[in-house]
């Protein structure tokens, strides 16, 4: 039996891994700057592991975009793909395409119990869809769905685009300078890597203080050791992202529970976890009772979209 490779690709690094057994191996992680497509960067992967070109029978790969048609433009980095064309270059029998916060959601299915930490206790229903919420380099969200007998559906989507959430004079206050600076203000333009900084400029105009930090790990840094501005960012960054995952909740009915992925929460956690997160979350007015028994989860493994990629393999080709 051929071999199943997976794959994960952002803007500056593709991870790749051989899915066996459920699991992943020999994962390795290559600068997609250093090669001119992922048909390179996957041969140079294979004659790594001392493989050959036909020894992959099937591939998928968790890529940033909407996925459909035969052509697939990488809306981060500079590669471009024709299914067609690199089943023929890496003489592939099936090759499957899935957005990379779908992967990242059926990820969520094979986590060990050393791989995330508790914000929320709670249990989640039975067969009830879980929210998966990210802030990285953006804000990612999606919605886990349990079919039963073993099987998952991953529904992508845009939610990161929604409009902030504003619950106080001194949020609207925070919200103005943001427009300011930019425009419409969407829940990632706060509640991402670019948003920590963001947020930072806007307290500090708001309360007259002159701006020293500019990168996210300066301010998360500084929030950590207890500068009180930057611990301000912190939880407020918090408090967005319970009222944004909170909403979601209510949306899709996500009874099942939330994961909060992507990189910037884990940089903070144990702030995070006593932070305001927990109030906002489940501060919805008539609704808050809603809130009662739903769990929230924070994810600290390191290759959840390339395991997502592995579950979405199985499922396509069982």
């Amino acid at each position: 039996m051929k071999l199943a490779l997976v794959g994960d690709i952002g803007g500056t690094n593709a991870r790749f891994a051989l899915w066996r057994d459920q699991e992943l191996h020999s994962i390795r992680v290559h600068a997609t700057a250093d090669h001119g497509s992922p048909e390179e960067a996957i041969k140079v992967y294979l004659k790594e592991e001392g493989l050959e070109i036909g020894d992959i029978g099937a591939v998928c790969l968790s890529v940033a975009g909407p996925v459909s048609g035969d052509e697939f433009k990488f809306t981060n980095n500079h590669w471009r793909l024709s299914k067609t064309a690199f089943c023929q270059a890496l003489q592939v029998d099936e090759l499957l395409l899935v957005n990379d916060f779908s992967a990242m959601a059926l990820g969520m299915t094979r986590l060990k119990p050393d791989e995330f930490r508790v914000v929320c206790e709670g249990t989640p229903e039975p067969l009830r869809p879980a929210v998966v919420i990210g802030p990285g380099t953006g804000l990612g969200v999606g919605t886990l769905l349990d079919l039963g007998a073993g099987r998952w559906a991953a529904l992508p989507g845009e939610g990161g685009h929604v409009d902030l959430p504003l619950s106080s004079p001194r949020e609207t206050q925070l919200w103005q300078h943001i427009y300011s600076e930019i425009g419409h203000v969407s829940a990632e333009t706060a509640l991402s890597g670019g948003g920590l900084p963001r947020l930072y400029r806007a307290i500090c105009a708001v309360d007259g203080h002159e701006p020293v930090l500019d990168t996210p790990e300066a301010i998360t840094a500084a929030g950590l050791a207890g500068d009180p501005v930057a611990m301000e960012v912190l939880d407020q960054f918090s408090i967005w992202l319970g009222r944004v995952a909170g909403n979601n909740v209510l949306t899709t009915g996500g009874r099942g529970g939330v994961y909060i992925v992507g990189g910037v929460i884990p940089r903070f956690a144990d702030f995070f976890i006593n932070s305001g997160f927990a109030q906002s979350f489940r501060d919805k007015g008539c609704m808050s009772d809603y809130f009662k028994g739903i769990p929230v989860w924070l994810v600290t493994a390191p290759y959840s979209g390339l395991t997502g990629a592995g579950v979405a393999l199985e499922q396509a080709f069982a």
